[in-house]
């Protein structure tokens, strides 16, 4: 009998960005190659600059790989499409709709459900990022973190197999970081959607991960994988951050982190600073 694939399978990935008269070939990602579980929440953890965001927008179809393969729920990955939802740092809301109406843009392109479907969809979407009472409310009316948890809405609401977020909470303060983190955990657990989330902050990649993939220095290598879930069980709440167990895979991924920003020649420029 032959075994089901793995959900998303990386095999063999490099990019190089091609060279030019003013510049040098990039070499950006180095023969990686991961297996990636359905509902699996996965964190892509590197220094700045190291390729974590280029392999994230290979698999989102977004970039070409030069060599190597992506394949998707057994389907070889050759371009964007609605399978694959994307999330960015920068707002992505359409400011001239409300809220309601940016998560319901979302479904615009399913033609799978019926119009009354796609109503309960966006309702459904907009109840579950907790912004139903903002509901007519343009999104210039609204906070960042707000408008991070419409892109968050739409984005589910286009019925996307796996969620890929880039940075998606970097550019907010700590308290609504925190917030939208445990957000995040708590749709992730309701939707069962695999996640690929892109950081460079030990912390956030510690409290939100099942498996956190680090990276070298770029070109992007696996340095190592570490399964979180297998050391944090249960539920996660801002608590689990005050937990022994915590801290001791915190202290852990910052070293590895650390001895790779050394490497990149950025001492002094501490993992989750922004550098």
């Amino acid at each position: 009998m032959t075994a089901n694939p793995p959900f998303v399978r990386i095999s063999g990935l490099s990019k190089v960005f091609d060279g030019n008269e003013a510049h040098d070939a990039i070499h950006v990602i180095d023969n990686v190659s991961l297996d990636i579980d359905a509902g699996e929440f996965i964190v892509f953890l590197g220094p700045s600059g190291c390729g974590k965001t280029t392999l994230m927008r290979v698999v989102g179809g977004l970039e070409l790989a030069t060599s190597g393969t992506v394949d998707l729920v057994g389907a070889r990955v050759t371009g964007p499409d609605r399978h694959k939802g994307m999330v960015f740092q920068a707002y992505t809301s359409f400011p001239w709709l409300t809220v309601y109406q940016n998560i319901l843009f979302g479904t615009k392109y399913r033609n799978d459900i019926s119009t009354v479907e796609k109503a309960e969809i966006a309702h459904h979407y907009l109840e579950l990022v907790g912004l139903s009472e903002y509901a007519n409310f343009y999104v210039n009316r609204i906070s960042g973190g707000m408008r991070q948890r419409v892109a968050i809405a739409r984005t589910l609401a286009a019925g996307p197999d796996i969620l890929l977020m880039d940075e998606p909470f970097g550019a907010l303060d700590a308290q609504t970081r925190e917030f939208l983190q445990v957000k995040l955990l708590e749709i992730s657990r309701l939707e069962k959607k695999a996640v690929i989330f892109v950081t460079h902050d030990v912390e956030e990649a510690v409290f939100l991960a099942d498996r956190i993939v680090m990276f070298s220095a770029r070109p992007a290598k696996i340095v190592e994988i570490l399964s979180i879930k297998d050391t944090i069980s249960g539920q996660r709440s801002l608590e689990t951050k005050e937990t022994e167990e915590f801290f001791r895979l915190r202290n852990h991924v910052r070293n590895v982190m650390l001895s790779e920003t050394n490497v990149m020649g950025l001492i002094g420029a501490p993992i989750g600073s922004g550098a």
